[in-house]
Order: structure tokens, then C-alpha cells, then sequence
């Protein structure tokens, strides 16, 4: 199973596409780790800037619509090969979260009402979010602060994760 929580890299929009996450034309790279370095690259929010505020995150807190646009893999991919294995939002592309899924990560939906709250307490702090997978549970903190947040997590989708995602699933089971 992968390593789920840390740092946190807020973006406050909705509607990131999969061609914001990871733009088509790195699509005919070789390697997953070929995508590192072009991870969010044409994302257009203000004040974010790729180059200096990826680095040392592992998870993203987002709003409504997160990985929109085509059904490409390279989408999760891109956000794996640097480190992220969670992303929370409101809710997700139906093809992009289960891409997620099939990766062995994780695609948190959250209430709006609940990621404005986290946007509200947290965005302007250095935060962190850790994941109890057992009892689908997130703990945010930054600094002494400290929010508790539960999550739904499926017997078929917590297989995937706990195995590390649809290949080793389907390997260990047919």
C-alpha cells in the first residue's frame, strides 16, 4: 500500500482538467517519471506557480470537478511520480477518480460546505493531512490546530488501495 498524507497543496478552483494536471503534449513520454517535471505546468491560478509550490507536497485539497477533460491515465500518473497519492475535493471526473482507484490511490470526496471550511482554517498555513485508511479517516493540522474529517471509502475501492491499485489487485486474486 502507498504512503497516503503530508504536505498539502491547496488549489482553489474548480474544473481542473487533465490537460492542467499533465498537458497533452507530454503524452508520448516513455515513463511515468518522465512526467515529474510537468506536473500542473498550464495551470492558471493566481499566485500558483508549479515550479515552487509542488515541491514537498503529498496531497492536493481542491474544490468541485478535479480531474475533468479526457480519460487519460497520465493525469494520476503525473500527481504519483511526484509524490501525491491523495487528492480531496468535492468531487471528481468519474474516469479520473477511478483512474485514481486503479493506481492504488486516493480520490477523497468531501462535502462543498466541508471543503470550504478546510480552505477557510487551513489554506493559509503550512499544513498537513494524515489518512487512516482503516476507519477512512483524515487529520488535518497545522501547527497546535487539528480537524478530524471522515471519509467514504468502498470495500472494492479500499481493496484496490490496500493492494496498490488494479494490477496487483488483479494479480493477487485471478
Amino acid at each position: 500500500m502507498k504512503k497516503f498524507g503530508g504536505k498539502i497543496l491547496f488549489l482553489d478552483r474548480g474544473d481542473i482538467n487533465t490537460d492542467e494536471i499533465i498537458p497533452a503534449k507530454y503524452l508520448n513520454e516513455n515513463s511515468r517519471e518522465a512526467l515529474r517535471p510537468f506536473l500542473l505546468e498550464d495551470l492558471k491560478l493566481g499566485g500558483f506557480d508549479a515550479k515552487k509550490n509542488i515541491d514537498g507536497k503529498a496531497a492536493v485539497l481542491t474544490r468541485a470537478n478535479f480531474g475533468c477533460g479526457s480519460s487519460r491515465e497520465h493525469a494520476p500518473w503525473a500527481l504519483e511520480t511526484n509524490n501525491i497519492n491523495i487528492v480531496i475535493a468535492e468531487n471528481f471526473a468519474r474516469i479520473f477518480r477511478q483512474n485514481m482507484y486503479n493506481c492504488g490511490m486516493l480520490a477523497v470526496e468531501l462535502p462543498a460546505a466541508t471543503i470550504n471550511e478546510l480552505f477557510k482554517e487551513f489554506a493559509a498555513a503550512d499544513t498537513s493531512v494524515s489518512v487512516d485508511t482503516k476507519n477512512a479517516v483524515l487529520v488535518f493540522t497545522a501547527g497546535t490546530k487539528e480537524k478530524k474529517v471522515s471519509f467514504k471509502l468502498d470495500g472494492f475501492e479500499r481493496q484496490l488501495v490496500e493492494a496498490g491499485g488494479w494490477v496487483d489487485y488483479a494479480q493477487s486474486h485471478y
